[in-house]
């Protein structure tokens, strides 16, 4: 398989709320890059909109980031027994602070993975 990925990840396994129609659901990050962010689906309905909002604290920070970002990439991941479907997020809307925040912890743990 080849890896598609233009930037450096670090693993992120945290729990977050992605809106969709400004309704919250509970989901969970698996990593995330200056670009983006994986994320397991929990429990959240089948829906079709491309275009989600965020809110996380990455660890060790106690600011809450608010981002905007598009669904660019959806699968099921085979591996795993339970079949867990999963989502790539494209980040489309940072604030300066938040977009440089989430640049430094992925140059402190992208090596982690």
């Amino acid at each position: 398989m080849s890896d598609k990925r233009k930037s450096k990840r670090a693993p992120l396994d945290i729990y977050l709320n992605k809106y969709m129609g400004g309704v919250p659901y509970m989901s969970r990050a698996a990593d995330i890059s200056q670009e983006g962010v994986s994320l397991a689906r929990l429990i959240e309905p089948q829906h079709a909109a491309k275009r989600v909002g965020l809110q996380f604290q990455l660890p060790g920070s106690e600011e809450i980031i608010y981002a905007e970002g598009e669904v660019v990439r959806e699968w099921v991941e085979s591996a795993s027994p339970a079949k867990r479907e999963r989502s790539g997020v494209r980040f489309t809307l940072l604030t300066e602070r938040h977009r440089r925040m989430i640049d430094a912890y992925v140059d402190r743990h992208a090596n982690e993975n």
